[in-house]
């Protein structure tokens, strides 16, 4: 609610400092094991050795890929004995990655585009 307040009184544009966080997360989403992680942590929780195979990326990238997303606010976690089970922060960021896919799915099938 808040949120739409906030574009109303500017007139429909995001605040400075919406932008400078949606520029943030998208900034995130710019490297394609990023991209991966995201799609995975968005389907579910995960830990770092699922991530791993699931990506195939080292270990060690994984790690300091998923540092990263927490640090932006894309990720969270939780503990579960010795592991840390990790998932996509919000349904915002789940809505985000899905649309973002699907827009590429569209290009590379040639889907036509709709509303």
């Amino acid at each position: 609610m808040q949120q739409q307040k906030d574009l109303q009184s500017s007139g429909g544009q995001p605040t400075d400092a919406q932008v400078e966080v949606a520029v943030a997360a998208f900034r995130m989403l710019c490297d394609a094991t990023r991209l991966r992680l995201l799609w995975a942590l968005a389907h579910g929780e995960h830990d770092v050795g699922n991530l791993v195979a699931a990506v195939g990326a080292s270990r060690p990238a994984v790690s300091q890929h998923l540092a990263k997303l927490r640090l932006a606010g894309l990720v969270a976690c939780r503990r579960e004995g010795r592991r840390m089970l990790y998932r996509a922060r919000d349904s915002h960021i789940r809505a985000l990655i899905a649309e973002a896919v699907h827009h590429a799915d569209h290009e590379v099938s040639h889907i036509p585009r709709h509303d």
